[in-house]
């Protein structure tokens, strides 16, 4: 087990398409699931990609505590696998919300997201997966499967007035549009 290094933005491995994972069961992917785990819980966030952790593979780990829960459920820690999003809403009905990534730390921004999502990949054991996420949990995923396309959120933004450093933003607070 380890704490991995991450990399930010501007690293060429944030860039690129990510490799299919051939299979979940190997040792080598439990291995660094196991590690991802342990780096995310180190930096504290909510999900972690492989690409960000120098790992050119479609997966990424997430979770969502309680506090950031739309349903007022915490989603446990989880790996996904070879991940594929279709969203269920239309473009016009994207949410805008604020989002972080430990790859650019120390900024935030408003970044539109689809609401609602269906989810299908693998679990950590090979497992197949399909279900339909919505709010926080939707864009967590949206965020970590951009990872796996060589997408960060600034490319996702429309109004940059709403990017900003962390502090400076939690001193002086703004809210966001309703309307997209």
């Amino acid at each position: 087990m380890a704490i991995l290094k991450i990399a930010r933005m501007g690293h060429p491995i944030l860039r690129r398409q990510a490799d299919p994972v051939s299979a979940a069961s190997a040792p080598e992917i439990q291995r660094l699931i196991t590690d991802m785990t342990e780096t995310l819980a180190d930096a504290g966030g909510v999900g972690l990609a492989a690409p960000q952790v120098h790992e050119s593979l479609r997966l990424f780990i997430f979770h969502v505590p309680t506090s950031r829960s739309d349903t007022g459920q915490a989603i446990p820690l989880r790996a996904i696998i070879n991940p594929v999003i279709t969203p269920l809403s239309e473009d016009e009905d994207k949410v805008l919300g604020w989002e972080g990534c430990l790859s650019i730390p120390g900024l935030r921004a408003a970044v539109p997201r689809h609401a609602r999502i269906r989810l299908t990949g693998q679990t950590a054991t090979g497992a197949p997966l399909d279900e339909e996420l919505s709010g926080f949990a939707a864009r967590v995923v949206q965020h970590e499967t951009d990872h796996l396309d060589g997408v960060l959120y600034p490319a996702r933004m429309e109004d940059f007035r709403f990017f900003g450093y962390n502090e400076e933003l939690d001193r002086n607070p703004m809210a966001l549009p309703e309307e997209m």
